[in-house]
């Protein structure tokens, strides 16, 4: 795929959910709601401050992100439904605990 979002867009993958809960009830596919996690693809250049210097953004391709639920706007790109929308839709970046590089340490 050959798509570069402009300034400060990003495009993002939904993260599908589990089609069943904890407690082992299936969920149908009429009750579910769209996943509100997602890969972050491709980002743009960023946006410009009030010095016309280029400030880049706060997330990078790979990452795992959480977003609002009317976030952005859907597109299909090479036959697969993925998300457009600004860095501002995002609220916040998903890191698991084997990359934080912190160690707890033990009582």
């Amino acid at each position: 795929m050959k798509f570069r979002p402009l300034h400060d867009r990003v495009l993002v993958r939904r993260i599908e959910q589990d089609e069943k809960t904890t407690g082992g009830i299936i969920i149908p596919d009429t009750a579910q709601e769209k996943p509100t996690e997602g890969e972050v693809l491709a980002v743009g250049s960023g946006v410009r401050d009030e010095n016309g210097e280029l400030q880049p953004l706060d997330v990078k391709a790979g990452d795992r992100i959480l977003f609002g639920k009317w976030s952005g706007t859907e597109v299909e790109l090479d036959g697969e439904d993925l998300l457009i929308m600004k860095e501002s839709d995002i609220m916040g970046v998903l890191k698991s605990a084997k990359s934080s590089g912190k160690k707890r340490k033990a009582a």
